[in-house]
């Protein structure tokens, strides 16, 4: 555990000694930031002029601001998680220090369990920054605290789900924009398999659409904590971090 930590550590001091965390952290400020303002201006006028109007309309902020913000949001994160995992491994090669690392005495597992710990810490401080907004639903509403959270699971899951496979896809290239492409390319894919059911309703076009990111997200959004959904994203982490297992292996016979 303290290799572990040790190199989570080493990861979290490369990502803040850099303008990358800054970077990421304030792009994705300014975006939830629009966001929260467009969806909240969006419910205040639709409250406003039921009431004038004199009739009820039922207005949920969970439902009409909360879930448009997460969605959005998991869009985001699309471009976002490239940009943390394409340095992961890439980097160790471009500036040679890999040979180092494999010769160290830490075994590939430990590697790849701190390396990934890093990338998933960089992505909950991102989200963080998100509770700022959320914050002040609560000081002048009444939204439940219950599909925040479980919203809020969902988006650390399906980012732990893309990184694992961006944290693969770096141990490929030592350059990180091929990097950081292919692994947006691999999360936009597996972010528009849901469309498949739009051609048929067969076997294969539900089977390729359980394979998306974004079916097993929806539930979250809607404030539901489905097992199935949980244990699809941990399945896909375990499979991204046992081929990176498994790259390292192959990077040190070589070497």
């Amino acid at each position: 555990m303290r290799n572990i930590l040790a190199i989570c550590g080493k990861e979290m001091r490369g990502y803040f000694t850099s303008p990358i965390a800054y970077l990421l952290l304030a792009i994705f400020a300014v975006l939830f930031g629009y966001f929260f303002f467009a969806a909240s201006s969006i419910f205040a006028t639709a409250s406003m002029e039921s009431a004038m109007s004199g009739r009820s309309f039922p207005m949920n902020i969970n439902q009409q601001i909360i879930a448009p913000l997460l969605g959005n949001s998991s869009v985001v994160m699309l471009f976002l998680i490239p940009m943390i995992s394409m340095r992961l491994f890439a980097e160790e090669k471009r500036q040679g220090t890999m040979e180092l690392l494999l010769t160290s005495p830490v075994r590939d597992w430990e590697i790849v369990a701190g390396k990934f710990l890093g990338a998933m810490l960089m992505f909950a401080a991102i989200l963080l920054v998100s509770l700022i907004d959320i914050a002040f639903l609560f000081a002048y509403g009444n939204p439940s605290w219950q599909p925040i959270a479980a919203g809020y699971l969902g988006l650390l899951l399906q980012g732990g789900c893309l990184l694992a496979i961006g944290t693969y896809i770096s141990t490929t290239t030592k350059n990180q924009i091929v990097a950081g492409g292919a692994t947006f390319a691999v999360c936009l894919l597996l972010w528009v398999l849901s469309w498949s059911t739009d051609l048929g309703q067969g076997a294969v076009s539900k089977v390729v659409a359980y394979c998306s990111v974004l079916t097993h997200f929806e539930p979250f959004s809607k404030g539901i904590i489905d097992t199935k959904d949980v244990i699809f994203y941990l399945t896909f982490i375990f499979f991204g971090l046992f081929l990176t297992t498994r790259s390292l292996e192959s990077l040190r016979w070589r070497a």
